[in-house]
Order: C-alpha cells, then structure tokens, then sequence
C-alpha cells in the first residue's frame, strides 16, 4: 500500500516544500536477508524489464555462449529504438534465419525523441523490448522450440524463465501476467526482487545458469549503450560507476547489484 511508503525525495523551491516522492526501498544480500529499507521492503511489484537479465540468461543458455557482448546486452535491453540498438536487434535475428516478420513485440515508435521523429510508421522493432523477444526467438530456434508460441506462459522458454525467477528470489509464490510487450512479467516483494538481483552475483547460487549469467552480466557491463541509450539512467550508472549492474523498468521499478559483493 502507498500509505506505508516512504518519502524518498522532498523538492523545495525557494524554501518551500514543494512535492514529496514517496517510494519503496529493499537491499539485500545474496542470502535473502534484508540489511537496508525504505518504506514496506515487501511490497508486492511486477517485476517488469527488471526481469530481462535473467530472461536473458536463460536464452543465452540456450543458445550458447558464443554471441558478442553487443548481442547479448541488447537481449537485456529496455533501448531507445536509436540505430545502434536496432542494427543489433536485427543481428540477433539474423543469427537464427529469422526477420523482423517474426518479432511479436507491439508496433512501437523509438523512446529517444530523435529517432522517433526520423520514422514513418511505428513498428515492431522500435519497441524497447524487441532485443528480448529477438533473444527468445534465437533461443528457441537454437533449442528446437516452436517460434510462433514464444510468448506463451506454456512455452518450454518462458517455463525455464519462471523456473529460474523463483530460483534466483527465493519466492515460492511467483505472481504471473501478461507484460507491456506480451511475454509472461513476474510479480514479487521487493525483497525477492533484492534477494534476485544479489544473486547475479552469486554464482553459487546460480546452478547450471551460472555460465550464462556471467555472459550476460559481462555484457551489460561492456556494452552499457546497448542496455538503454541517451539518458538514459541505467546506462549512465553503469558507465559512471564500475562494477555496478542496473536496470530499470516500468512504473518507477529500479534495480542495481554491486558484482561480487552478492
């Protein structure tokens, strides 16, 4: 409930209270426990593309680890539809014989207003989250998996997703819906939210995902531009402050892991 959040941000104009921003805070370790909060650390959220680099890593896994550090960031990407972003979405698919015929994701226009006002008609490719649905559609073609099904909740992909959500949270009780770009999106406490982002750092508590979410990590890190773009504050946290992960998603969600700390 919001009545229980916190105010994170107080504006003052001219030293008067102007707005307050309310929000929730967990940090956790590895282990699941909970060393920091801000108003209700178990608030239940969507996780949104919060979600992508693990969905990332379970397509990775899938398809090997042999794909450059550009194709594997724009898979964990919420990008702003600029060319750099879409040359590499249309390299992923290129790699499983596929077109942009076969991307599911909504026709969109680019986030980053100047890209979106060098474009006719809004597309499937300009949405944010086509380096994700690019990386599912590779993944399956790799493993043998029907493609036209790829965003059902009963897809063999979309299955070892939730399997590994829970895994890497520590939730037992995975809310499942339908997200903005029409995949599955996972809903939790904040506190499973921490607990799985600790745990990108964590091999141990990986299984046999672990060489994938290392790929995916390393590649966000290496690639951070691929990851959001201009202004974007995943993008500059990452570029600004090393060995830090962070990645952002819709209605406000915000998460950051400091690698090798769990």
């Amino acid at each position: 409930m919001v009545a229980r959040s916190a105010p994170l941000v107080r504006v003052v104009r001219s030293g008067l209270e102007e707005s307050v921003h309310l929000g929730d805070v967990a940090v956790c370790d590895a282990a699941g426990r909970l060393l920091a909060s801000a108003g209700d650390p178990d608030r239940l959220v969507f996780v949104r593309s919060c979600t992508k680099p693990v969905q990332a890593a379970v397509a990775v896994d899938a398809i090997g680890l042999e794909l450059t550090d550009r194709l594997v960031a724009i898979m964990a990407a919420s990008h702003n539809g600029e060319p750099v972003h879409l040359r590499a979405v249309r390299d992923v698919l290129r790699r499983g014989d596929l077109t942009e015929a076969d991307l599911q994701t909504p026709p969109d226009r680019p986030l980053d207003g100047a890209s979106a006002r060098r474009v006719r008609e809004p597309l499937p490719v300009y949405h944010n989250c086509s380096g994700k649905h690019a990386g599912m559609l590779l993944a399956s073609t790799r493993a043998g998996w029907p493609t036209a099904t790829y965003r059902r909740r009963s897809h063999p992909l979309q299955r070892r997703i939730l399997g590994a959500v829970e895994r890497l949270s520590g939730a037992d009780d995975v809310a499942v819906g339908i997200d903005g770009c029409g995949v599955p999106v996972h809903g939790m406490g904040l506190r499973a939210v921490a607990t799985m982002y600790a745990r990108l750092s964590d091999p141990d508590r990986q299984g046999r995902l672990a060489p994938a979410v290392e790929r995916v990590v390393t590649a966000m890190r290496a690639e951070p531009y691929l990851v959001g773009g201009r202004n974007r504050i995943d993008t500059e946290i990452m570029r600004a402050v090393p060995d830090i992960l962070a990645k952002e998603g819709a209605e406000a969600l915000s998460c950051a892991v400091a690698l090798g700390d769990g």
